[in-house]
């Protein structure tokens, strides 16, 4: 996927602490064994099927240890790849290696884990045109490596922070006393170009939400039967807002949500809940 994760300070940031985290007191083990100019070849291999994702990370990782490390990079992040691929392949001094070893790893782990989550999910509503988008349930500080996590695994971005969209959610109605009211309050002070979403739980909330007009509604919690019911509702409104499901989404649940009209999946779980994939560096003196 042409769609390149740049190695902004924050995550440069993340990085020199994760190293901190691991090479505070150093190497003991390395450093005993090894010497200091020793070559070698490393390379990264995944132990089961999954989508790469992080290769840039991981690069990154080891040449903040050895900064004329030599690359070799056969396939791409978003490429799906089978146990035993060799997907990375790097070259310089052993003891870098090593110390950066762990630390890449926990990164392309993670990432790749949640692409290849992302991509079942994906894959679970192929053809219809439903988007799968994820949340701001991510790992404090991670957000901008697990959104794009979930892009190479053909998933879209929901907000990335609370300012760059409009979501109206049951507290902020709790509190304005109405989503009418919500919704007035939001129309009269934030910038036209940020659209308006509101979550509803109930098919009352949803009519309401619909008579004050909004650009999205988030249906959440509903059973498959409301569901048919909001887009009867739905589909009438003039425009017609998209419709986005949350709340217990699985994938077994994709196909049919897919036949009921929704142009929206947001899964938590892409981001919070997704299984660390099994990679491996296998390493050689050169």
């Amino acid at each position: 996927m042409s769609d390149p994760l740049l190695i902004t300070p924050t995550v440069t940031r993340l990085i020199e602490l994760a190293l901190e985290e691991d090479l505070g007191r150093g190497d003991a083990t390395t450093q005993a064994i090894i010497a200091p100019q020793t070559a070698a070849v490393a390379h990264l291999v995944a132990r089961q099927r999954l989508i790469v994702a992080g290769l840039d990370l991981a690069a990154a990782v080891f040449r903040r240890l050895e900064p004329s490390l030599a690359t070799d990079v056969p396939v791409s992040d978003g490429a799906e790849v089978q146990a035993g691929t060799c997907i990375a392949t790097y070259r310089g001094r052993a003891t870098a290696l090593l110390a950066g070893e762990r630390t890449a790893l926990n990164f392309m782990q993670r990432l790749s884990g949640v692409a290849t989550m992302t991509r079942a999910f994906v894959a679970a509503a192929q053809g219809s045109g439903m988007r799968i988008t994820d949340t701001r349930k991510t790992t404090p500080g991670f957000r901008l490596l697990d959104k794009y996590a979930v892009r190479m695994g053909g998933g879209s971005n929901h907000r990335f922070d609370l300012g760059s969209g409009v979501l109206i959610k049951d507290n902020h109605v709790a509190v304005a006393g109405s989503v009418t009211e919500a919704v007035r309050r939001v129309k009269g002070r934030v910038p036209h170009s940020l659209k308006i979403e509101v979550e509803v739980d109930t098919l009352a909330q949803l009519d309401e939400a619909l008579a004050v007009g909004v650009d999205i509604v988030l249906l959440d919690n509903f059973s498959n039967p409301d569901l048919e019911k909001a887009w009867a509702a739905v589909r009438n409104a003039k425009p017609r807002p998209l419709i986005e499901v949350s709340g217990g989404v699985t994938l077994a649940r994709i196909p049919e949500l897919a036949r009921l009209g929704v142009d929206l999946v947001s899964v938590g779980a892409l981001t919070h809940s997704a299984p660390a994939v099994d990679l491996s560096l296998e390493m050689e003196i050169a």
